[in-house]
């Protein structure tokens, strides 16, 4: 019985990162032998067992064979006799596919150290192909190391495009897609994903509400940088430089997908494209059984953008409106979170990603100001309820007519 670290702990660790955690391959074991030692066995399709103390999952060394189409069309083998040798040619990527001794010695069979060097992301095997979710996977790992200089292997590329031509991307699960998708964007360089499954044709198959937005223009007096998709990805880029949290990064990621459904005659304007990419949210949304708090982030984004980047030009009702939308007075850190998305939208433009916002510190200055006001006179006597609610708008209007003069005043 030999146990080895494998997989991302090893990778991480000679690439000096953060390793996020440790997996285990266990050979020359049986199943009964583990549960003998005070492991707990906690797998369905094949044995996998958590360590008494640390918890971490050991897994016994197995091989697999491909028995039907998607995630979970495999048979797996494992017994004593699988070698590591056999568990690591089933894993993806070469640099996955590395084990660590007990004596600190690396178990490299596939070359997987070399590509580290390298900076190449390739596969072990042509096996590679029999499993989908491997092409969301590379795709994350691409985002994930850009910044290392990081790039798919040409031989890999082409096991992707055969991947999406098989049809093998359609057996995705929808929760399993959206988790690789969400991970994704937690990325430093989330748009390397997505720029990743357009490549292999998958961004059509996948999401092709964001597929339909690169080679629409824009007006290059707003867009340099013209194309809606660039512009996409430099948004969601620019969400994640800011360190914004997932759902920010969604709704920078579902901002303008109106514009995908402009008609031709019209380009480069995209007028109401904020109404139009609400229902192509929706569609997404519910194909990949997004949460809830995501989709409604993408949804105000989505509806509310173009008002916060003209929040100089807005009449105080509307400001109100935006606020009262976003349900800001009971849920403050909406407002931030919508600000952010809206400042990385207008940062994320060629030669604009420097520039300041001063649109967002007119909404923040406008929501203190209502947020102060007190109806507490009202509440205590005895005041319909829509009486109250018409004094609470008039006088958080008055509010935000106030502070919006210091804020003339003051420039």
């Amino acid at each position: 019985m030999e146990i080895y670290l494998v997989g991302g702990a090893v990778r991480d660790s000679l690439l000096k990162r953060p390793v996020r955690d440790n997996d285990w391959v266990v050979t020359g074991a049986t199943p009964q032998q583990m549960v003998d030692l005070g492991y707990k066995p906690v797998g369905k399709d094949f044995p996998v067992f958590l360590h008494p103390e640390t918890k971490e999952e050991y897994a016994l060394a197995r091989t697999e064979r491909k028995s039907g189409h998607g995630y979970h069309g495999f048979v797996f083998h494992t017994s004593p006799d699988v070698t590591l040798e056999e568990d690591l040619a089933r894993r993806d990527l070469t640099i996955n596919a590395m084990a660590q001794s007990s004596d600190g010695k690396i178990i490299d069979p596939y070359g997987g150290r070399d590509d580290l060097k390298n900076g190449l992301l390739r596969h072990v095997s042509d096996a590679f192909v029999e499993d989908p979710v491997r092409l969301l996977r590379i795709a994350r790992y691409a985002a994930r190391y850009a910044k290392l200089g990081f790039s798919i292997a040409e031989e890999t590329q082409q096991l992707l495009k055969q991947i999406v031509s098989s049809g093998e991307v359609n057996e995705l699960v929808a929760e399993r897609v959206w988790n690789e998708i969400s991970d994704a964007l937690d990325e430093d360089t989330p748009s390397v994903f997505f720029l990743a499954l357009r490549q292999c044709n998958a961004l059509a198959v996948l999401l092709p509400e964001v597929d339909r937005l690169f080679g629409i223009p824009q007006s290059p007096a707003y867009h340099p940088e013209i194309d809606t998709g660039v512009h996409t990805m430099m948004v969601i880029d620019m969400a994640a430089h800011y360190g914004a949290d997932n759902s920010v990064r969604f709704a920078a990621l579902c901002h303008d997908l109106g514009k995908g459904t402009t008609a031709p005659s019209l380009l480069p304007r995209h007028i109401a494209h904020e109404a139009r990419g609400l229902a192509q949210i929706r569609d997404l949304c519910e194909r990949f059984r997004v949460p809830a708090a995501h989709r409604q982030m993408a949804e105000l984004v989505c509806e509310y953008h173009s008002h916060c980047h003209r929040a100089a030009e807005l009449r105080i009702s509307t400001i109100l409106k935006v606020l009262q939308a976003l349900d800001a007075f009971r849920r403050p850190q909406r407002l931030d979170n919508f600000l952010l998305a809206c400042e990385a939208d207008a940062r994320g433009r060629l030669g604009f990603e420097n520039s300041t916002y001063p649109q967002a510190d007119i909404f923040r200055v406008c929501f203190t100001a209502a947020k102060l006001v007190d109806i507490k006179d009202l509440v205590s006597t005895e005041t319909s309820g829509k009486e109250i609610q018409r004094q609470l708008k008039s006088r958080r209007e008055q509010a935000i007519g106030e502070a919006l003069e210091r804020i003339r005043l003051d420039a």
